[in-house]
């Protein structure tokens, strides 16, 4: 009996171990599938229909890619390889090229896994509600014999070889100007992941662009998908000790971390200390602002609920209109698309820009925060200072066997407490007290995939964010056998 594809394709991506869920078969399945749900029915002119197809650094990834575009040329569709590449390089090659693409990832996750990350052409993304669905239906009947695939009219598609590194690099510096601002000692921790590849081309000369005021320090530069150092997942404040302690001991002026499809960026500034994605999500909002503002244009930011309320309090006053959504790429593409956003910003470090087809690129988000620092003569703690006015508890996920329940239970505790409270349900519950005094909220959601309720808390100081994050945990746990946080920071990788 073939793999039952629920358990690997699920509402976003591809994701699962290899080769026990993701083997070569399954690949070829989801090739043909994605041929037949996207690239076919998006296909126009008198060309044949093509896609392109990139990859990160493991190990399975080479076997995986030939087998996908095989299901892809046996529909007639042409593939064009662009070989190792971040998935913010996909998505360049996507938009840029005017093809569906594919990019083979697992992001953070371990060595065992891989994954497939689809989107249409022009990097619009393929999720559960926009063809995902379709794609698993098509490609499960392949796997369990029940599709007799036909030839194709215009014959097989053909696989060719493209270099695309270059392009994306000076594509980016082509948005951001570096070359006037003060020199910087960055280092920069690239877990093994594909900014060893990036962060050159981009920040230094490996393409042949010119030499930016940058002074890069090197970690993990090298291509692993064993990673041997740490996890690539910069959320987990654990990989990100090896970085803060090189930014302090090179005395440098700033920290970057990227995740190991170097799709999500993480800052750290001189002292050693992260910079949250809140703050940079103040801080390059408030550039793209000024850029659309200055173009004549009325900006709009779009930001989901457990970013700070720092964030639409500072584009706002500066006269942007901000728009909340959903935690999850697939709600923010939609709403970047839907309004003609400027710019996008997630508290998991993923950052959108209307200038980079609606998509997230770490590298971009890096571009804009080392010319906001640049331009300017502060170190970048104080800096970010004026970005985090408030404080925040981070997120803490408890185990619980009710979801639902738990969360009733702390809704109708604080109702009584605080009848002035506000309430909404946009993507699980958020309360809060913000125009009260002392001020505060938290959003309480559940997992889509594990029994698990995410909280998040943000407070005028620290006293009361760890007195409403208290309460609300003891209220969560009272009725389960399993007390205390998993420990677990959220993903990032947007649930």
């Amino acid at each position: 009996m073939a793999l039952d594809l629920s358990r690997i394709i699920k509402a976003y991506d591809v994701r699962g171990l290899v080769p026990e869920e993701l083997s070569p078969q399954v690949a070829r399945a989801v090739g043909a599938a994605f041929a037949r749900v996207v690239v076919l029915p998006e296909a126009t002119g008198d060309t044949r229909p093509a896609a392109v197809v990139g990859r990160d650094m493991r190990d399975s990834g080479p076997e995986l890619v030939d087998a996908f575009a095989a299901g892809l040329t046996a529909e007639g569709v042409d593939v064009v390889r662009i070989g190792l590449c971040s998935t913010d390089g996909l998505y360049h090659a996507s938009g840029s090229l005017g093809l569906p693409g594919a990019m083979f990832t697992a992001s953070h996750n371990p060595a065992a896994y891989n994954g497939i990350k689809l989107c249409r052409t022009g990097a619009r993304p393929v999720g559960e509600a926009t063809g995902l669905v379709a794609i698993r239906e098509a490609a499960q009947a392949i796997l369990d014999g029940d599709d007799a695939a036909g030839t194709p009219a215009g014959g097989a598609g053909e696989v060719t070889d493209r270099e695309s590194l270059g392009e994306y690099a000076e594509f980016l510096r082509g948005l951001v100007d570096l070359s006037g601002i003060r020199p910087l000692k960055v280092v920069v921790d690239a877990g093994n992941g594909m900014a060893g590849l990036t962060a050159p081309a981009v920040l230094g000369t490996a393409t042949g662009l010119t030499e930016l005021p940058l002074d890069l320090v090197p970690m993990y530069f090298e291509l692993d998908g064993t990673f041997p150092n740490h996890e690539a997942n910069p959320l987990e404040p654990a990989n990100l000790i090896d970085l803060q302690a090189a930014v302090v001991a090179n005395g440098a002026d700033i920290g970057l971390a990227f995740d190991g499809d170097a799709d999500r960026c993480f800052v750290v500034d001189e002292k050693g200390v992260p910079v949250s994605p809140s703050a940079i999500t103040a801080l390059v909002g408030l550039r793209e602002v000024e850029k659309e503002k200055a173009a004549g244009r009325v900006p709009t930011v779009i930001h989901n609920l457990i970013t700070s309320r720092a964030v639409p309090d500072l584009l706002s006053a500066a006269g942007a209109r901000t728009v909340r959504t959903r935690v999850g790429h697939s709600f923010i593409k939609a709403e970047m698309a839907q309004h003609e956003a400027v710019f996008g910003g997630e508290h998991s470090a993923h950052y959108y820009f209307r200038d980079f087809f609606f998509a997230d690129t770490g590298m971009l988000a890096a571009l804009h925060v080392l010319a906001a620092l640049g331009t300017q003569p502060h170190p970048l703690s104080e800096v970010a200072e004026m970005y985090e006015p408030y404080v925040a508890s981070g997120e803490i996920n408890s185990r619980v066997p009710d979801a639902a329940e738990a969360t009733a239970r702390v809704l109708d505790a604080y109702r009584v407490a605080y009848p002035e409270i506000e309430v909404d349900t946009l993507d699980g519950v958020t309360v809060s007290y913000w125009d009260g005094h002392p001020q505060w909220w938290f959003n309480l959601r559940a997992s889509n995939t594990e029994p698990l309720l995410r909280l998040n808390v943000e407070a005028a100081d620290h006293d009361i964010m760890e007195k409403v994050r208290d309460d609300v945990l003891s209220l969560v746990r009272a009725a389960t056998e399993e007390p205390g946080a998993s420990g677990l920071p959220e993903t990032g990788e947007s649930e």
